[in-house]
């Protein structure tokens, strides 16, 4: 199987995913093709969520932005390729550290509630008027953090999930106990359900991280966020992923944290 993950979020979406057959390497396998990108440190996979969409792992509430918790991790090849042998068989999502303090990381909406299905990374989205009151309704919603982004949205007229990131990078009790102002960071699953023709949000999420660092150093950061790094399918047959990351990521066509 052969994935082609293209440069920016607006050309992914457009483009598609393209399937072939792939041999030189064996099943369980999994090869990144990352294409001229210079300066990767590392290309890690994780299995976040078990096949009823448990989280395998709790969250670390020590965890670092610059040592993402994988499962694995791909040796580097040449020629912008990395590879992973033997993954066990699953779905994976990739986790990229790049010089200038950049991390890159794939995702899928897991289950919610009862019986939800798992929805797909590039899973279409609401109509554009449930997806403009949705992104209303968070942002008009007091929150502890002071930057709350909702940065994709999956779904259809009965549910909508969204890959939410909350930031509060404004003087917090942890100040003192850190002995330097801090960022607290999260990202979140959120599900939002028609109840008899209004949106209502549920209460469950489902949480991927929760990092507290220093303020200074989290601002000097690019933490993107890829679809179609996530959900990555392996099983019997070897696959290669392709994609080309841009020597710098843009905003307007990116989604995440960006540096100050």
């Amino acid at each position: 199987m052969k994935i082609h993950c293209f440069r920016s979020v607006l050309l992914i979406a457009a483009e598609g995913i393209v399937v072939s057959a792939w041999s030189p390497v064996r099943a369980g396998d999994l090869v990144v093709d990352l294409g001229k990108a210079v300066d990767i440190s590392m290309v890690g996979a994780v299995e976040r969520w078990d096949e009823d969409g448990k989280p395998r792992f709790p969250v670390d509430p020590k965890a670092k932005i610059a040592e993402p918790r994988v499962d694995a991790r791909a040796v580097r090849q040449g020629s912008g390729k990395w590879i992973f042998r033997n993954l066990p068989p699953g779905r994976h999502d990739l986790v990229i550290l790049g010089a200038d303090h950049l991390r890159v990381e794939g995702f899928r909406y897991p289950p919610i509630t009862e019986f939800d299905p798992f929805l797909s990374p590039d899973a279409s989205g609401p109509e554009q008027e449930t997806r403009d009151w949705i992104v209303k309704h968070i942002a008009g919603s007091k929150h502890y953090e002071n930057k709350v982004v909702p940065l994709f949205l999956a779904g259809d007229e009965k549910q909508v999930r969204i890959l939410v990131q909350l930031v509060r990078d404004q003087a917090t009790s942890f100040d003192a106990d850190f002995g330097a102002p801090v960022a607290t960071v999260r990202h979140e699953v959120w599900q939002y359900t028609n109840q008899y023709g209004g949106w209502v949000k549920d209460r469950r999420t489902e949480v991927l991280d929760r990092i507290l660092m220093a303020r200074s150093e989290f601002h000097r950061w690019t933490w993107v966020w890829e679809p179609r790094l996530g959900g990555i399918e392996v099983g019997a047959k070897p696959a290669t992923l392709t994609c080309e990351l841009p020597a710098k990521y843009d905003p307007r066509h990116a989604r995440g944290w960006f540096p100050d």
